[in-house]
């Protein structure tokens, strides 16, 4: 079962009964109940929000990723838990004894999935791609040739149509906050799962910033960023060059987890096939398999 994402834009009390989420609004009086099982990923994007320890304490230990956004409205924190998985001490052995060699094999894997995806939005576009496609499969253990940012370079020169000037860089203009809020989305669905997988989301195959607490996130999320990006260009076919962040849009992009993937052969919400990916991690790290499952698109229309 796909889990739910919410968000709160508003003031509002948030405390918990009977092992629900009991929302409060001091406007209205409003009061509305949400079972906490039920809930994938919590988003709080108000100054004038509280919320009490104790639902915290039942957010976290049903492992929902509590996300935090400043006063720009942009995520700026994350709480996950620190007990996602009942063989956790066994996976995180398997996970920091990984070798180097197996962890080049994974980031090989990311970096091909990753540039087969760009290169299905390109084709979208009807772009040419097939350069994508043979840097996908020159790639070699470890990206040693670095395909990735060759990939890249064209991939950002060409997603964007109406913008063919654009850079992607993290602080430049629009659409970069669009894709720098989708990020944070996914990156709160790839963390909570690793976590979910018993699997320590700080330990990378590939970035190694000592500043940067999920590291594993930011490498298992590459081959998905694809699919944020397909709706960013959606949001930029009906906006025009109007991309400040609204409403409307963050809609938009907290609908990432629903979207339809296809893993395995078979079609499934992104957030499910997330799980998957980082079960199928886990089993690589543990010497069961040799590979990670990736989602594809479906058929883009």
């Amino acid at each position: 079962m796909i889990k739910r994402t919410l968000y709160f834009g508003n003031p509002a009390y948030l405390k918990t009964q009977n092992e629900q989420l009991v929302f409060e609004s001091p406007e209205t009086g409003e009061t509305k109940q949400v079972p906490i099982e039920d809930i994938g990923l919590l988003f709080l994007d108000h100054q004038q929000i509280t919320i009490s320890q104790a639902l915290i304490a039942k957010l976290l230990a049903n492992n929902v990723a509590f996300i935090t956004c400043d006063n720009t409205h942009h995520p700026t924190g994350m709480l996950l838990n620190l007990d996602g998985n009942t063989l956790q001490s066994a996976k995180f052995t398997a996970q920091v004894e990984a070798t180097v060699p197996l962890k080049k094999q994974l980031w090989q894997q990311t970096v091909s999935a990753k540039i087969i995806n760009q290169a299905a939005i390109l084709e979208w576009h009807r772009m040419p791609v097939k350069n994508m496609y043979n840097w996908a499969a020159a790639v070699k253990s470890g990206d040693s040739e670095n395909h990735e940012a060759t990939a890249a370079a064209w991939y950002w020169k060409n997603v964007f149509p109406n913008f063919p000037d654009f850079r992607r860089e993290r602080f430049g203009p629009p659409p970069n906050n669009l894709l720098n809020y989708g990020y944070a989305v996914l990156r709160a669905i790839v963390a909570r799962s690793l976590v979910g997988s018993g699997l320590l989301p700080t330990l990378g195959i590939f970035h190694k910033n000592q500043y940067n607490a999920y590291c594993l996130a930011d490498d298992i999320m590459e081959p998905y960023r694809p699919f944020v990006d397909r709706i960013v260009v959606e949001i930029t076919r009906m906006n025009g060059k109007f991309l400040e962040l609204t409403p409307t849009m963050k809609k938009q992009l907290l609908a990432i987890p629903a979207t339809d993937v296809k893993i395995k052969g078979e079609k499934s919400p992104l957030m499910v096939a997330v799980q998957k990916t980082t079960a199928s991690l886990a089993k690589c790290f543990e010497g069961k398999s040799r590979k990670i499952e990736y989602p594809e698109f479906v058929k883009l229309q």
